[in-house]
C-alpha cells in the first residue's frame, strides 16, 4: 500500500510550515510549544527566516526560526529562557543578597552601596538573557572613563557582579556567565596593576619617627605611630583596640575585631565593630619594649584627661582617643600624617640647604603604608615564614611571601657585595 505524505501548511510565500509553525491573518508567524512544566507557550515574530526582510513598520526581531532553536537549546540545558527575558538584573542581585545569611554586616552595608550608586539605575533594570559579554565590558570601561573608578573599585563591582551571574546561571536562567573573563580583559586593556603598596625605607621611618619625638606640636601622635610599626596591625584592628586587648603581663597584645568607619544604608558614616574576615585575623602579638612604652605614655594620657572612652557596638576602653574621648577613624589618622611628613619635609629642605647636602625627604604614604613598613621590617629580620604569617594575620600565604621576596631583594644585593674579592671565579 503506498505511503501518504503528510499535507504541511504553507505560509503566504509558499513556504511549507514545520509542525508548531503557523502564519496569522496579519502576516506574523507564531511558532507554539509545551514548556518543561507542561504549560502551552508561544513566540512570534514577522519573519520566518533570517534572511527574510523585517516589514516596514515593524521593530526589528529574530526570526521565528531562530526563536525556534533558541527555545529547543534552552530545552535542552535546562534553561528557562522565558523567565530570563523577564527577571532583571537588580531582581537577581536582591535574590543573591537574601541569599547571603552570613556576610559580614560592614561588607553587605559596601556591597548594598556600590550596587545602589553605580549598578541599580543603569545595568540594573536590564533583562538578565539581554545582558551580554560586550554589555559588560562596556558598562565597566564606563565606570573607568565616566566615574574615575580605580582598579580597587572596580574589583569590588566585579565582586558583586559576577556571582549574582553565577547564581542565575545555576537556577537555570541563563547558559553562561557574561562577566566572566572581563576583568582580565579590562585590566590589560588599560595597563592596569594594582598598585603596590610601598613600605617606608628605613631612613624614612627613622626620620618620621625622628620628628616626631622631638616635635612639640605633633608629638602627642608617637604613641599610636609606634604602635602601628610595632606590632602591624591593621587600622581598624588599632582604632578599635582596647585596653583589655592589652595583657602587659605576658607582653601580648590580642587581636579579636575591627573598628570599621563606612557608608550605612542610611547614607550617614557610622563606626561599628566588626569580627575579623578571616580566622587568620584573630591572633595575638608579642609587646615590643617600644610599644609597651607607648601604650603606657597613653594610658597615662588619657587618665589625665579624665579617663573618657566611646561606647560603639557595646565595646569601650578603647585604647587611642582624642581628648573627647573619641576613636580615630583612618581619615583623622591619614591627615595627620600628612601635617607630619609635610611639616618634616619643609624644616629638613631647610636643614639641607643650609649644611650643603641632599635632604632625606619622605614620600607621601598612608596609614596602610605602615603596616606594610612592619612587614617589610619584620621580613628583614626574620626567616620563619609561618610566623610572619601569623603575626601579620594573612590568610593566603602568597600575600606573606610576596612581601618577603619584595623586602629580602636588598639584602640579597647586599650580601652579594660582601662576596667581591672573596671567592674565585675568574
Amino acid at each position: 500500500m503506498p505511503r501518504q505524505e503528510v499535507k504541511r501548511r504553507k505560509d503566504a510565500k509558499g513556504r511549507n510550515l514545520k509542525d508548531g509553525e503557523l502564519q496569522q491573518a496579519d502576516g506574523r508567524y507564531k511558532y507554539q510549544y509545551m514548556d518543561a512544566n507542561g504549560k502551552r507557550k508561544a513566540v512570534y515574530s514577522w519573519r520566518l527566516l533570517p534572511t527574510d526582510r523585517t516589514p516596514p513598520g515593524t521593530r526589528e526581531d529574530l526570526s521565528l526560526r531562530e526563536k525556534e532553536d533558541e527555545i529547543a537549546a534552552d530545552r535542552r540545558d535546562g534553561i528557562d529562557g522565558k523567565a530570563a527575558r523577564k527577571i532583571t538584573l537588580n531582581e537577581m542581585f536582591d535574590t543573591y543578597m537574601s541569599g547571603k545569611v552570613n556576610l559580614k554586616q560592614s561588607t553587605r552595608t559596601n556591597y548594598l552601596y556600590m550596587y545602589r550608586n553605580y549598578v541599580r539605575d543603569d545595568l540594573g533594570g536590564k533583562a538578565l538573557q539581554s545582558i551580554k559579554y560586550s554589555d559588560i565590558k562596556r558598562f565597566y570601561n564606563a565606570l573607568i572613563t565616566e566615574k574615575g573608578f580605580k582598579p580597587n573599585s572596580m574589583e569590588i563591582i566585579h565582586t558583586i557582579l559576577h556571582p549574582v551571574f553565577t547564581l542565575a546561571v545555576r537556577d537555570g536562567y541563563i547558559r553562561t556567565n557574561p562577566t566572566d573573563g572581563v576583568m582580565a580583559e579590562i585590566k590589560k586593556s588599560h595597563d592596569w596593576e594594582k598598585a603596590k603598596r610601598h613600605s617606608l625605607t628605613v631612613e624614612e621611618q627613622a626620620a618620621f619617627i625622628g620628628f616626631l619625638s622631638e616635635s612639640v606640636t605633633y608629638d602627642h601622635w608617637l604613641p599610636i605611630f609606634t604602635v602601628f610599626l610595632g606590632t602591624g596591625c591593621r587600622v581598624g584592628e588599632l582604632i578599635g583596640l582596647r585596653w583589655q586587648d592589652c595583657d602587659f603581663k605576658n607582653g601580648t597584645i590580642s587581636i579579636n575585631h575591627n573598628l570599621v568607619y563606612r557608608q550605612q544604608d542610611n547614607g550617614h558614616m557610622e563606626l561599628h565593630i566588626t569580627t575579623p574576615k578571616t580566622s587568620a585575623g584573630c591572633r595575638t602579638i608579642p609587646m615590643l619594649d617600644e610599644v609597651r612604652k607607648a601604650l603606657h605614655t597613653e594610658r597615662v594620657r588619657q587618665f589625665q584627661q579624665g579617663g573618657k572612652s566611646v561606647t560603639i557596638d557595646g565595646y569601650t576602653g578603647f585604647v587611642f582617643t582624642n581628648r573627647f574621648g573619641d576613636v580615630f577613624t583612618p581619615h583623622t589618622i591619614n591627615r595627620a600624617i600628612e601635617r607630619i611628613y609635610k611639616a618634616y619635609n619643609t624644616q629638613e629642605t631647610a636643614t639641607a640647604r643650609q649644611e650643603h647636602r641632599e635632604p632625606v625627604l619622605i614620600r607621601h604614604f598612608s596609614v596602610h603604608n605602615l603596616r606594610h613598613t612592619f612587614c617589610t621590617r619584620f621580613c628583614e629580620n626574620e626567616t620563619n615564614i609561618k610566623v610572619i604569617q601569623e603575626i601579620m594575620g594573612h590568610s593566603d600565604v602568597s600575600t606573606t611571601m610576596n612581601i618577603y621576596a619584595e623586602a629580602t631583594e636588598a639584602k640579597k644585593k647586599e650580601s652579594f657585595k660582601s662576596l667581591e674579592g672573596k671567592i674565585k671565579i675568574s
